[in-house]
């Protein structure tokens, strides 16, 4: 065995921790962000209004953000390490961009409810709760059974490389 294998299965356990502290810091970002947003009500007092809202920005720039990125980081270089390459992982990846979509729209939200004067009224938190907890809840699902998705009706191009070139130049070295 060589020595970068030995060095690349020496560091996965601590890439796997370091993903799921990022994911457990992202995950409750996203379940606390609506319940934050919820708590957006200009009649509050002017003092109490700037402190939810300051929070719920700060919050989402400074930690659920950069956690969300690092979590995506992280569990893009196991993907590579582990070399796992199958129809449950793409699954599970789908899912993910679903995450990062409502991560995307409590972005848009905060701004809006900042920026819109009193215009944008904030959604109830069920919505987006439910939705976040129904895309964990699948990912887990993937991610713990591993389930065999090769039965399911993928189209040929999918399924095999093409051995085709890139669509464009690649710039020699």
């Amino acid at each position: 065995m060589s020595g970068a294998a030995t060095w690349a299965e020496a560091i996965v356990p601590h890439l796997k921790a370091l993903h799921l502290g990022f994911l457990a810091l992202w995950l409750a970002g996203l379940f606390a962000l609506p319940q934050m947003l919820a708590r957006h009500d200009r009649t509050d007092l002017r003092a109490e209004f700037a402190q939810i809202r300051r929070a719920t920005h700060y919050g989402y720039v400074w930690a659920i953000t950069p956690a969300a990125v690092l979590a995506i980081l992280t569990g893009g270089i196991l993907i590579f390490l582990r070399e796992v390459f199958t129809v449950w992982l793409f699954a599970k990846l789908v899912l993910v961009a679903g995450l990062v979509a409502v991560h995307a729209w409590a972005g848009h939200t905060i701004i809006a409810v900042a920026e819109t004067d009193g215009r944008h009224e904030p959604p109830r938190p069920l919505a987006p709760t439910l939705l976040t907890a129904a895309l964990v809840l699948g990912i887990l699902v993937l991610v713990l059974a591993k389930p065999g998705l090769a039965g399911l009706p993928l189209p040929q191009w999918l399924l095999a490389p093409l051995g085709h070139q890139l669509p464009f130049d690649v710039p020699s070295r």
